[in-house]
């Protein structure tokens, strides 16, 4: 196991620097640029991002004589250019960025007074608090639920539930928090919980009780948009695991033993019929960490790392971009490594060592 660890180890520096390379080259090709952004600032309008998205001309090729043609001194526009670094060829770039990387520095933002890392460390609290909180109330609906209808399989609550579950599988996470804040929020019936922010504006004088009846106040509309969007695939995960244990032989001669159905369902299938479940955890955690929240940020006013994410694509803030693709890649990476060591505690008997030889 140790072989194995250390060779995952070693495979995350390739597989990363893969990904920031062909982004970086993504990048280059994409319309538009901080260049092109600070020169339609000085000419007196700004580039929608529509208009960098169905640009003619790239930011970061576009030459400097047609750049000229829009009436600005070229001198002033190798300025702009050496201002944000583009003065330089891109492969030089990439080499001075992945250098940088190596160390753990990002720089600072284009358009922000501040570092990549102090920007992602502002963001964090509502990060982790979406994705800390729905994650575990996502594994504490699902896993019961997906137990009960397993043993439970054809049954008219299997029916009714499976019946809930498409719905709210079918129906974005966005599309409930809006139905929430039209029911609770003041929008059109009860005004119930607030609708912006992750504390009160006088948090700071609330007693430590106080405290954390404010934070699980503002929590409750984004949290339950974002639990309801995320339980359905897990219930049916579990489900379908626990009923592949359950017709298996093992489980078939317990009962012929004359076990009883609780200990032969919590003694023998649940062991087994979890592995699955518990090892993707941290993958699944990490993905509700870090994606399909921008959406419930901008809804309910909460400024966490999903909006910066698509703030920094729109408006091309190249250090926040790359920054973040390269530590949620990075961390993704352990993440992934982090399960199938899971695997190896929940069931000793898998050896993914023994696999590679």
């Amino acid at each position: 196991m140790p072989n194995y660890i250390l060779r995952r180890l070693l495979l995350i520096i390739p597989t990363l620097l893969g990904i920031v390379v062909i982004n970086f080259a993504i990048v280059q090709a994409a319309p538009g640029g901080p260049v092109d952004r600070m020169i339609a600032q000085m000419q007196g309008h700004e580039i929608g991002a529509t208009n960098r998205i169905s640009g003619s001309q790239t930011g970061d090729t576009k030459s400097n004589q047609s750049r000229s043609q829009q009436g600005l001194d070229p001198a002033l526009i190798k300025q702009i250019e050496k201002m944000y670094g583009f003065d330089k060829p891109a492969h030089q770039r990439l080499w001075e960025m992945l250098i940088n990387y190596s160390r753990f520095e990002f720089g600072d933002s284009f358009y922000r007074d501040a570092s990549v890392i102090d920007l992602i460390q502002e963001k964090m609290p509502v990060s982790i608090s979406l994705g800390l909180w729905s994650t575990l109330l996502v594994y504490l609906i699902s896993i019961p639920l997906g137990i009960k209808k397993a043993t439970t399989h054809g049954s008219r609550f299997d029916l009714w539930t499976s019946g809930m579950i498409i719905v709210s599988y079918a129906i974005p996470g966005f599309l409930f928090a809006i139905l929430l804040i039209v029911l609770f929020a003041g929008g059109s019936y009860f005004d119930l919980f607030p609708l912006r922010g992750l504390t009160s504006t006088h948090f700071a004088e609330l007693s430590l009780i106080e405290k954390i009846k404010d934070y699980f106040w503002h929590l409750a509309l984004p949290l339950t948009a974002y639990t309801i969007g995320g339980f359905a695939t897990l219930t049916m995960l579990t489900k379908n695991s626990f009923l592949d244990e359950i017709n298996k032989q093992y489980v078939i001669t317990a009962r012929a033993k004359g076990l009883e159905e609780r200990r032969v369902l919590y003694g023998h299938v649940f062991r087994n019929g979890m592995l699955i479940i518990i090892a993707g955890f941290p993958s699944a955690f990490l993905s509700m960490f870090f994606t399909g929240s921008m959406l419930i940020e901008v809804i309910f006013s909460l400024d966490g790392l999903g909006l910066l994410s698509f703030e920094s694509v729109v408006n091309r803030d190249y250090p926040i971009l790359f920054g973040t693709l390269f530590i949620f890649t990075l961390l993704g990476l352990i993440m992934k490594l982090i399960s199938d060591l899971v695997y190896v505690l929940v069931d000793p008997r898998i050896d993914f060592e023994s696999r590679e030889t």
